[in-house]
């Protein structure tokens, strides 16, 4: 059971990358810096879509409007936070 938690922390850690690097994408490609017709680029942008929306998305219909000031990605960062420094130690507490 504790390789299944470490596990899944791993892969929280792993999700987390991808938020930031989804996050730093959409900096690149508003501003101008990354050309969005590049077809690597798009490849790129299209898997971290694909990867980061489904969690992204309720989290964007639950929070209030901020005037184009998108804060979803800093609230699903500190929930995966708080599942792995709550959640998953008391999972492995509870199951020695």
């Amino acid at each position: 059971m504790r390789e299944l938690i470490l596990f899944i922390s791993q892969l929280l850690s792993m999700y987390q990358f991808l938020v930031i690097a989804s996050v730093i994408m959409s900096w690149l490609m508003g501003f101008g810096i990354v050309n969005p017709y590049n077809q690597i680029a798009r490849s790129i942008w299209s898997f971290l879509q694909a990867i980061t929306e489904p969690a992204l998305a309720p989290i964007r219909r639950m929070l209030p409007d901020f005037g184009g000031i998108d804060i979803s990605p800093i609230v699903l960062l500190l929930g995966i936070e708080a599942v792995q420094q709550v959640i998953l130690p008391n999972l492995m507490k509870a199951t020695m």
